[in-house]
Order: structure tokens, then C-alpha cells, then sequence
């Protein structure tokens, strides 16, 4: 984790980006399927605080020691530190059987994605299968275009932002990627703006 940006978690508040991804991911839960949830890349553990108020059973982990001691304040049994570039979970959680994993907005910040989906389908392989929700910030050949042409792609992608964006998804290859490893997409939403100018993508995949 030598070259791990911390986010910079200053509090328990829910990230701007939760505002519009949190509710289509719920309405893709149920609780009879959606036993045990893993949250991968937590932060500061305000989307699995707002699962276990509704009635979930969920957990989560990230790599930010920021992150996890904010979100340790709401339930220290919940969350642990975990280097997302490790194929382990953290030794707490070993015993659990998740039946759900939900990451959101993280797969656009890790060098290698295919290690990451291939962790998260060996933890639910491990428990006889399951659901996988992935949000990441959504790119199409409308919203390129439209973020080219008005000059704001520069800020969009800025390469100037240390532990920013460095993979650019769109449904296709979001897709691609998962079935590549064996899971079946099942859901895509658009979240955030008008269509085909999402701010944000969620997929539901099982296997």
C-alpha cells in the first residue's frame, strides 16, 4: 500500500456521490437473497451504516485507516482496514460467509480491475455464489462527446489528481470485464443527470 492517497475522510457524512448511487443500489437488494453484505472500498462506512439501519446485515472494509476508524464509531465489529490490492480478507471477517458484495465507486481508481473482480468472485464462489453491485462513474460515446466539445474533459480526467480516476469504463467494458470472470450481468442502472450523461453506472452481476 506504498503508493495508497488516502481520500481524506474528515467525517461520517455521506460523500456527494452516495446522494444519487445509494438508492439503486438498495432497490437491487432484498433481504431474503442479500444476506450477508460485504461493502469493498467503504470509506467511511456511510453506505453500510444506512444498510444495517434498514435492515441489512452488512460490513465493509477499505484501505483508508482514516476511513475505518470514522466508520468504527458507528459499530467497531463492522469494519476493517484492508489493502484492496490483497486477495485476503482481513482475519475478522474470514469466518463470515458473504453472499453479496457491493463496491462502489472504486474499481476506477485500481491498476489492476481483473485481480479485483477475481478476489470478489473467489469470496462468493467460496459461499456457493452470488450478487456482486459495482457503481463507477459512467462513460458513453454522448457524455465523451459532449465533455470534449464544451472543453471539460481536461477536468473530467485530470491526470493531476493523485489517487484519481485511471480506468474510464462504460457499460460494455464494465460488462466485458465481469463476464470475462464468469458473471452473469443481470441490472444496469444510470444514475445522477439525464440519460446517457450519468454521472454514475451500477451493475448487478451473479455467479
Amino acid at each position: 500500500m506504498a503508493d495508497y492517497k488516502d481520500y481524506g475522510y474528515h467525517s461520517a457524512n455521506a460523500t456527494h456521490a452516495h446522494q444519487y448511487i445509494a438508492q439503486p443500489i438498495i432497490k437491487l437488494l432484498n433481504k431474503n437473497t442479500n444476506q450477508t453484505i460485504l461493502d469493498l472500498g467503504c470509506g467511511n462506512g456511510a453506505l453500510v451504516k444506512q444498510l444495517s439501519e434498514i435492515g441489512f446485515n452488512a460490513y465493509g472494509t477499505d484501505a483508508s485507516e482514516t476511513g475505518i476508524k470514522i466508520a468504527s464509531t458507528f459499530s467497531k465489529e463492522r469494519f476493517a482496514v484492508q489493502d484492496l490490492s490483497t486477495d485476503e480478507l482481513p482475519e475478522k471477517f474470514a469466518n463470515l460467509n458473504f453472499d453479496t458484495i457491493i463496491s462502489t465507486e472504486v474499481i476506477e481508481h485500481l491498476y489492476d480491475p481483473r485481480k479485483f473482480i477475481q478476489f470478489c468472485k473467489k469470496i462468493l464462489v467460496k459461499n456457493g455464489g452470488g450478487e456482486l453491485i459495482l457503481s463507477t462513474p459512467y462513460h458513453g460515446y454522448i457524455k465523451n462527446l459532449l465533455l470534449a466539445i464544451t472543453g471539460k474533459w481536461d477536468q473530467h480526467a485530470n491526470p493531476l489528481w493523485d489517487g484519481g480516476h485511471i480506468k474510464l469504463w462504460s457499460k460494455n467494458t464494465i460488462s466485458q470485464l465481469l463476464v470475462e470472470q464468469d458473471f452473469k450481468v443481470t441490472d444496469f442502472v444510470g444514475c445522477g443527470r439525464i440519460p446517457y450523461v450519468w454521472m454514475s453506472m451500477v451493475i448487478k452481476a451473479t455467479i
